[in-house]
């Protein structure tokens, strides 16, 4: 005897939805043969009882059970072919999870059951698995998705205005002494007061997590089990990672939301479509492969037990079908429309803009996004490469995006390092990387600067370790870039060394400074706004535990003083105005007064001409920004000595204010035009006309 009484449904919308009186259920697969909604207790750890889906309209199977409400729990069992070699790999012995699911019960328990092959079988994915994996896999539930926002609306901040901050959403408070216990690690936690002010309080615009959607927790890796403490894993677009939730309620996410934008701070999700934590055809079967693995995956044309995978990750997504094109859209709207988030970074983007093997903006990915009536008016941040034929596309993606910019990146750590022949490029990094965003009428902003980020070396390691230090990531050290532009000022490590660490402190101050003082959009990295350190390790994807969690307690005062620095640099960035442009500079003259948007200058207060550019052994230079309002000038020292800065000259009635100095050594704020003064070494100094 079955609980509800079921008819033939709707076709839209997808996945699960509550209209007041019973719930809807919507499947797409194009090539099953048989679809069963089974549903189950509370925990989901018993099925009650199953469904056969009869209708399909369209490739789409539904159903609708009068009288079912949220809370139900549920999954689904996909009946057709399994051959592998023609891309078949239907399992109905394999319970799966609703692609649009939008909260999850039960945790993924790593066993043989997940795999929809027999793991003992030496035909491996060619074999057939008989075994019951909804013991060991997580269920959809129904979901309500009402709330009351209380007039919340998106703070509309253009990227010309925005400081990001990236985090990883559970290493934030794990350690946080002001939030309870109950909270540390969840969206709850990230509510708690002492958070928002904190983050209020340093003065970025907005912050960046890293991936929320569900994701693998554990994994088998070369024999032993490694957190993906990341989250770069995603096996939902829609469900939140069930281990953020304080409680059992989604709500608590929009809690979040509300609260952030209420305290003027942004949310941008960094978003992982380019893969699924299924991974390649050795991966388990938990929903997209045991649906429909011929639509969900890019399949080798030449052999479909395998696959195109231009993500190091085993398979990729395959974009390019409208369906799947559908669910990821969907999905970007539902975290806009129901939750509220402000924007979004794209992992590994080329793929997702990808047409048959090669990128291109003509995708059918990035003129939906663009043409979106809810997307278009959101944040999009590119990570503009993957790992496939013709990945690296920094600086290809269309107008309105905004690009993750590896390139500043390495010039500014190089040039802060000591290196020659950096000036001439960092110039250009300084100014916006016109070189590569300056086309199609893209603006200044597009270009995301960042020093550090989740993936590499974090600002302290950065100026205290020579090479890589991952042996904990049991991996050999063989895991992570060798290409970090780092240098340890003269002994590895941990040091009480007064010379050392006072040269680690100038040489990061002058890259964060670097950083806020530069065109373009900033991302800075939690933590490094007060030296945090992860001991060398430029990889810490599986490390779930006190090497990556912010440590809020024992910094001490240098730590501290350093937070208060970038603090400031932050608040004069704002203040300055002149970073709000949202053209590139011209180099031309802008008024009746002769001075030029932006010109640059070396330590003899001349302009730098083509020996200057080209002299590799030159590392200072400093720009001369005019507005039509203000006057900035910004140098930059990565010499070892203090050297002689002439000022640029100006009319007899002005003179130049110093506003910062990062070494924290000069004493004089005033200097007339055509004054000598002493710029210390490893230092930035800002200037402003004063009249």
């Amino acid at each position: 005897m079955t609980r509800f009484k079921a008819s033939s449904g709707k076709v839209a919308p997808l996945g699960s939805y509550y209209d007041g009186k019973g719930v809807n259920f919507a499947l797409f697969s194009a090539n099953a043969e048989k679809v069963e909604l089974c549903l189950f207790d509370a925990s989901g750890s018993e099925e009650l009882e199953r469904y056969v889906i009869d209708e399909n309209d369209n490739n789409i199977w539904h159903i609708y059970l009068e009288d079912a409400k949220p809370e139900l729990v549920y999954g689904y069992r996909v009946y057709g072919k399994y051959k592998p070699q023609e891309g078949y790999r239907f399992n109905p012995n394999k319970l799966l999870i609703d692609p649009y699911g939008k909260k999850l019960v039960g945790k993924l328990i790593w066993n043989k059951a997940i795999f929809g092959y027999d793991v003992d079988s030496p035909d491996k994915d060619l074999s057939f698995s008989t075994l019951d994996s909804a013991p060991y896999v997580p269920k959809s539930v129904v979901v309500d998705d009402s709330y009351d926002w209380e007039g919340d609306k998106a703070l509309g901040y253009g990227f010309e205005n925005t400081i990001i901050y990236e985090t990883q959403l559970r290493g934030y408070t794990m350690l946080q002494p002001s939030v309870p216990d109950s909270k540390r690690g969840t969206f709850a936690g990230f509510s708690h007061s002492s958070v928002i002010n904190y983050i209020k309080w340093l003065g970025v615009t907005a912050v960046e997590f890293l991936p929320i959607h569900a994701f693998f927790g554990n994994r088998h890796k070369k024999g032993y089990i490694t957190d993906n403490y990341w989250g770069y894993e995603s096996f939902s677009f829609f469900a939140p990672e069930q281990s953020y939730l304080a409680g059992n309620d989604i709500s608590e996410i929009k809690d979040m939301v509300k609260t952030m934008h209420a305290h003027g701070l942004e949310v941008i999700l960094d978003v992982v479509y380019n893969h699924t934590g299924e991974g390649n055809q050795l991966g388990p079967t938990l929903c997209y492969r045991g649906i429909d693995n011929l639509s969900y995956y890019i399949l080798n044309p030449a052999d479909k037990r395998y696959y195109v995978d231009t993500t190091g990750c085993g398979a990729s997504f395959n974009i390019q079908n409208p369906q799947v094109l559908r669910l990821v859209l969907d999905s970007l709207r539902y975290w806009v429309t129901e939750m509220h988030v402000d924007g979004f970074r794209f992992d590994l983007a080329t793929t997702l803009a990808r047409q048959n093997t090669h990128f291109s903006q003509e995708s059918g990915f990035l003129y939906a996004v663009n043409q979106d009536p809810v997307l278009k008016n959101v944040k999009l941040i590119a990570e503009p490469w993957d790992v496939g034929y013709g990945g690296y596309q920094v600086g290809a993606f269309l107008p309105g995006w905004a690009e993750w910019n590896d390139k500043y990146r390495d010039n500014i750590r190089r040039f802060w390092k000591g290196d020659t022949f950096q000036v001439a490029e960092m110039a250009s990094r300084l100014a916006g990387s016109s070189d590569i965003f300056n086309h199609n009428n893209r603006n200044i902003w597009s270009s995301i600067n960042f020093v550090t980020a989740h993936d590499g070396f974090n600002i302290n390691d950065l100026v205290s370790y020579n090479g890589k230090h991952n042996l904990s990531n049991g991996e050999n050290n063989q895991d992570g870039t060798n290409s970090n532009w780092s240098w340890n000022s003269g002994l590895e490590g941990d040091t009480d060394n007064s010379v050392v660490l006072e040269n680690r402190f100038q040489r990061a101050r002058g890259m964060l400074s670097t950083l806020l003082l530069s065109f373009g959009t900033p991302m800075l990295v939690a933590g490094d706004e007060f030296m945090r350190t992860q001991l060398g390790n430029n990889n810490p994807y599986c490390q779930d535990n006190a090497l990556t969690w912010i440590t809020w307690e024992g910094i001490v005062d240098a730590n501290k003083q350093f937070a208060n620095y970038i603090r400031k640099v932050i608040r004069l960035r704002k203040k300055l105005k002149i970073f709000e442009r949202r053209k590139f500079f011209t180099g031309a003259a802008i008024d009746k007064s002769g001075y030029k948007d932006i010109a640059w200058y070396t330590e003899k207060g001349k302009e730098l001409d083509s020996a200057d550019w080209h002299d590799g052994n030159r590392r200072c230079l400093s720009y001369c920004v005019y507005n039509g309002n203000r006057f900035v000038m910004v140098i930059f020292n990565a010499n070892f000595n203090e050297i002689d800065w002439k000022l640029p000259m100006l009319p007899e009635d002005m003179s130049w204010h110093l506003l910062l100095d990062s070494s924290q050594k000069v004493s004089s704020s005033d200097a007339t035009s055509g004054h000598i003064f002493k710029v210390p070494a490893w230092s930035v100094l800002v200037f402003e006309i004063k009249k």
